[in-house]
C-alpha cells in the first residue's frame, strides 16, 4: 500500500472532497479524511484500513475499539467518535422511539398510566441527543422517599450511559397539581442526578384528562 505521501495531491481524501464531493470517496478514503495524518510508525492509509476492518465486522462501534488500533490516540478516537455520532443523529432513519424535545413527546410512551388505579412512577433514560434509550416503572403505590428513592431512579440510568432523564407518575385523583411530596421527591432527584452527572430533564405529572410539567412550573 502507498503511503499518503506518495499519492498524487489532487488524489488525496481532503481535495477529492473539495473537488468531486465526499460521496466520491472510498470508505478508507473518508476515514482517511477525518483523521488527517497517520504516525511515524503508521500511515494514515494503514490506520484508515484498521478502521474499516472493525466497521466491516461490526456496526456496533465503540471508542475503546478505535482508542485500541496502533497509531490511534484519544484524539483521533474522539473525532472518529464525534463524526460516527453526528451522522446517526442527523441522517440514520427515525428510530421508533423518537426524540424528546418537549414533554408532549413522552406521552405516547407514559399512555398507560393514564388509567391506572394506583400511583405508578416511571423513569425515561435518553441519550445526548434526547433519544429514549429505556421506559421503566420504579414503583407502584403512594409516592413518598422510602419507595421513590435516588439509588433506583438512577441504577438502570448509569446502566444504560444516560445523559438525562424524565420522571412521570400518574394521579389516579384527577389532579394534576403536584403534590408536597412530588415537589419534595423532584429536588432530591434534581440534586443527585446532579451528583451522578445524569441531569433530570422534567418530571411530568399525567391524569386521564391532562399533563402537567413541573419544568414548565418552574419545580425543575
Amino acid at each position: 500500500m502507498r503511503k499518503m505521501r506518495d499519492v498524487p495531491f489532487q488524489d488525496r481524501p481532503r481535495e477529492k472532497i473539495a473537488k468531486k464531493g465526499a460521496s466520491a470517496l472510498s470508505d478508507t478514503e473518508l476515514i482517511e479524511a477525518i483523521i488527517g495524518r497517520g504516525t511515524k510508525r503508521k500511515d494514515v492509509r494503514e490506520i484508515a484500513r484498521d478502521i474499516c476492518g472493525i466497521l466491516n465486522e461490526r456496526r456496533d462501534i465503540r471508542y475503546e475499539d478505535i482508542r485500541a488500533l496502533e497509531g490511534i490516540g484519544p484524539t483521533k478516537a474522539s473525532q472518529i467518535m464525534a463524526c460516527f455520532e453526528m451522522g446517526r443523529r442527523y441522517f440514520a432513519p427515525d428510530t421508533a422511539c423518537g426524540k424528546v424535545t418537549k414533554p408532549n413527546d413522552i406521552l405516547p410512551l407514559v399512555a398507560h398510566l393514564r388509567d391506572k388505579r394506583q400511583e405508578h412512577f416511571c423513569c425515561i433514560t435518553l441519550n445526548g441527543a434526547g433519544e429514549v434509550l429505556g421506559n421503566r416503572i420504579i414503583t407502584v403505590g403512594l409516592l413518598n422517599h422510602s419507595l421513590v428513592h435516588p439509588r433506583e431512579v438512577f441504577a438502570d440510568a448509569i446502566t444504560d450511559r444516560a445523559a438525562s432523564i424524565i420522571c412521570v407518575h400518574n394521579h389516579p385523583s384527577g389532579s394534576l397539581e403536584p403534590s408536597s411530596q412530588d415537589i419534595a421527591i423532584t429536588t432530591q432527584l434534581k440534586e443527585a442526578g446532579s451528583l451522578v452527572g445524569i441531569q433530570l430533564i422534567d418530571h411530568v405529572i399525567v391524569t386521564k384528562t391532562g399533563h402537567l410539567s413541573m419544568r414548565e412550573r418552574g419545580l425543575v
